[in-house]
């Protein structure tokens, strides 16, 4: 289980608070309006952001100091972060490490074909389409087999057909591994779709997850105000 026990986060002067417990293999959107510190709370469970107050704890371990390698987290970010002169097969290899041994091979081959690339281990992140830079961030994700998986808008540039394809494809994963999942979303029908659990983050807060159905049925003030 993850919680944040009476966390403020701070990321350059902005203060952001959470105090609330994640359960195991839960699928939670993290929605609110830009600028409000969507990001800021998934950086910090990373590691990229510290703490000002609080702490964070994984399955009772204090990770808050917990430098981001050693943290049971996974993170997809908005561009993939894929390299330009690596293979596709060698960008999904980071998952295993800085370095792609050949006992990796098969392990990589297979988490491209999970995916849906097969046959595209060889070539370069500029011959491929947006969806399929995509798949390969996730497959990177998927090698690295964390129980925490943060994705921060990583299909956001994708038109709605591929968009939900790709989400489904990231919850089936998720199922399929018992990962807990926190992803950032600016449209309210991804949490809708794929979220067991949704935190609404606004004015300084990320408040603690509720379960969609009921809370997009019966929108809290601050969530009425997001989507208009």
């Amino acid at each position: 289980m993850l919680k944040l026990e009476s966390c403020v986060i701070d990321n350059d002067g902005f203060r952001l608070a959470a105090d609330w417990a994640l359960a195991p293999g839960r699928l939670v959107a993290v929605i609110g309006p830009s600028g409000g510190g969507k990001t800021t709370l998934l950086e910090a469970v990373a590691g990229f952001v510290p703490l000002a107050e609080g702490r964070i704890t994984w399955q009772g371990r204090d990770i808050s100091a917990a430098a981001p390698d050693a943290r049971p987290v996974a993170m997809l970010f908005q561009d993939g972060n894929l390299f330009p002169h690596l293979s596709v097969a060698q960008n999904a290899g980071l998952g295993l490490g800085p370095s792609l041994a050949h006992a990796g091979e098969a392990a990589v081959a297979e988490a491209l074909a999970r995916v849906g690339l097969d046959g595209f281990g060889g070539r370069k992140p500029a011959a491929l389409s947006g969806g399929q830079r995509a798949r390969v961030a996730l497959a990177r994700v998927l090698l690295q087999r964390r129980a925490l998986l943060l994705l921060d808008e990583p299909f956001a540039a994708l038109g709605p057909a591929l968009r939900a394809e790709m989400l489904d494809m990231v919850a089936e994963l998720a199922r399929e591994t018992g990962a807990s999942l926190l992803m950032v979303s600016h449209d309210p029908g991804d949490a809708q779709r794929i979220a067991d659990e949704v935190v609404v983050v606004s004015d300084g807060v990320a408040h603690a997850p509720r379960e969609t159905g009921p809370l997009f049925a019966d929108p809290p003030a601050n969530l009425r105000a997001y989507l208009g």
